[in-house]
């Protein structure tokens, strides 16, 4: 490239195949207006994809290369990484150094551009924390739908008006899902029972909560939030989501 060096963008992934395959038509597309990719996996799912899809899927292109990071569990703890909650809380504890070591390693690499900017999920956490501590530009990338990031933006909100957690398990069919809730930015029509599944729980302790609600402050902290989404499809939603 004549002396310039390319933008080297990492993208990290939540590890689930929902989440990995948006990102990594996301780094594809970047890709292809002249980034260098490094496309971040925990090491068990790295695994996963390497039996999935054969080892020529994740050697790339030498500049759309894959790493990893632990997530914190045993080698052989399927069950533990079944459950969202555990992973979030795992990899948040487990994660950060790791990643942190591997953006130094790959700046001072002189067979990559440096790091300019880190592209995390929107459900992790500590991505983010990696890259601001290193004074790194990132940005969220959240997969699901624009309604999906307002769903789970409102879960402070629906705490606070006490419609969650629900009182009992009767709720749950006794028709106080059918809770219309009409003060839902850009989702007009909206019941309870449409909200997100996490939500609709009697445990007053279940952690998806409380996670759910944490990670929305991170993406609050992020300089950018990229949307998984058609405009034309949740243009009012879209127009909503300023956090």
């Amino acid at each position: 490239m004549n002396g310039v060096k390319k933008p080297h963008a990492v993208i990290v992934s939540y590890p689930a195949q929902g989440h990995i395959n948006p990102l990594i038509q996301f780094g594809k597309l970047l890709h292809s207006k002249g980034f260098h990719i490094t496309f971040v996996n925990t090491e068990f799912i790295h695994k996963r994809v390497i039996q999935t899809k054969g080892s020529d899927f994740t050697n790339g292109l030498s500049d759309f290369q894959f790493e990893t990071v632990p997530d914190g569990f045993a080698p052989d703890d399927t069950e533990s990484r079944s459950h969202a909650h555990l992973v979030c809380g795992s990899t948040r504890k487990n994660s950060l150094v790791p990643f942190k070591e591997l953006l130094l390693k790959l700046n001072a690499s002189e067979n990559v551009p440096p790091v300019t900017c880190v592209i995390s999920d929107g459900v992790l956490t500590f991505p983010l924390n990696a890259a601001q501590e290193l004074g790194i530009p990132e940005a969220q990338f959240w997969t699901a739908s624009a309604c999906g990031l307002m769903g789970s933006y409102l879960f402070d909100e629906l705490v606070k008006r006490g419609l969650i957690p629900l009182k009992d398990e009767s709720c749950k069919t006794n028709g106080y899902l059918e809770t219309p809730l009409e003060w839902t930015p850009g989702m007009k029509g909206m019941r309870l029972k449409d909200m997100i599944s996490f939500c609709i729980t009697a445990d007053p302790n279940d952690p998806m909560i409380e996670i759910t609600i944490d990670q929305m402050k991170t993406c609050q902290r992020s300089s950018a939030m990229i949307l998984n989404t058609i405009y034309e499809l949740e243009e009012q939603t879209h127009k909503s989501t300023t956090l």
